[in-house]
């Protein structure tokens, strides 16, 4: 299973408060911190949402 690098790029501040969620659901806490997410359909998904505010790499 591919393993994803997600980082935040930008504020969440003004935005609607699902798109908040998503973002802490993702296990994100800070701009500019990467976290690491195996591929699932569910953090595809939530990653897709909220895809404006994010950088997404593919880990090998």
């Amino acid at each position: 299973m591919k393993t994803l690098k997600i980082t935040q790029v930008r504020s969440s501040i003004g935005r609607p408060k699902d798109q908040k969620q998503t973002i802490v659901a993702l296990g994100i806490k800070k701009l500019n911190k990467p976290v690491e997410k195996k591929a699932t359909p569910q953090i595809i998904g939530m990653v897709e949402k909220v895809a404006h505010l994010l950088k997404v790499e593919e880990v090998k």
